[in-house]
């Protein structure tokens, strides 16, 4: 079985040393960078490697030479489709909606358990395989006046393309398969972030708010919000 290429960014040399065991007996191959700046330099070497570019990532917020959430930014802008974790021992609010709104997939604060890191990393690729299953059932379909490239994650009008996320991705996915009626909040947030905290709330607000920018170009299309009750991705024919 193929194993699960991780890039795990932390500078604590006996924590990391027992993070990287630990995946490693899970089925994960790990590469282990001591600071932001290695974690970088391993990052852009295997980007353009098909057969050697990383699943996912699990940086460490307070390293020398690069904090996580910069090096989080370096990264997206060479892969803006990579899953990524943040483990931390800072407890703020503000550091934790930071991590979020960068588009983290979780954020863990020490200490933790290790086989909680394992948990939470088994379901954010499964997630992210099922919305790769679904690609290769329906390529792009329409939604209102928009085409939705479900394979390689735009959205298309009038010749125009808009790169997105595949977070973005599948939560548009999520709102097209329940178009037209209410979903809870929390429905939302378990079948696209995995748990419906508080954190991932905040997250998923700023997503919203990034699809109704992407879809103010057709009229016929809303996102509707009912306080309290949940959401509604309205087309209106």
């Amino acid at each position: 079985m193929q194993k699960t290429k991780v890039l795990l960014a932390e500078d604590d040399y006996d924590f990391g040393s027992i993070l990287k065991q630990y995946l490693a007996i899970h089925n994960f191959e790990v590469v282990w960078a001591k600071d932001g700046k290695e974690a970088l330099t391993f990052f852009t070497a295997t980007e353009h490697q098909e057969t050697n570019a990383f699943d996912i990532c699990v940086f460490d917020v307070m390293m020398p030479k690069l904090d996580g959430f910069s090096l989080a930014e370096k990264v997206l802008q060479l892969n803006s489709e990579i899953p990524f974790i943040f483990l931390t021992a800072k407890k703020m609010k503000e550091d934790k909606i930071r991590g979020l709104k960068l588009g983290a997939d979780d954020y863990i604060v020490k200490p933790f358990e290790a086989d909680i890191l394992v948990l939470r990393l088994q379901n954010i690729l499964k997630r992210s395989q099922k919305t790769n299953v679904s690609s290769k059932n329906e390529h792009e379909y329409s939604i209102g006046k928009y085409v939705f490239d479900t394979v390689n994650y735009q959205l298309k009008l009038n010749g125009e393309t808009q790169r997105i996320t595949e977070k973005e991705a599948q939560l548009i996915q999520y709102f097209y398969d329940n178009k037209n009626q209410m979903v809870k909040r929390e429905d939302v947030l378990e079948n696209v972030w995995g748990n419906d905290d508080f954190f991932s709330g905040r997250s998923m607000d700023v997503f919203i708010s990034r699809l109704r920018k992407y879809f103010k170009q057709d009229a016929t299309i809303a996102i509707e919000s009912t306080r309290g009750v949940g959401l509604t991705f309205k087309i209106s024919k």
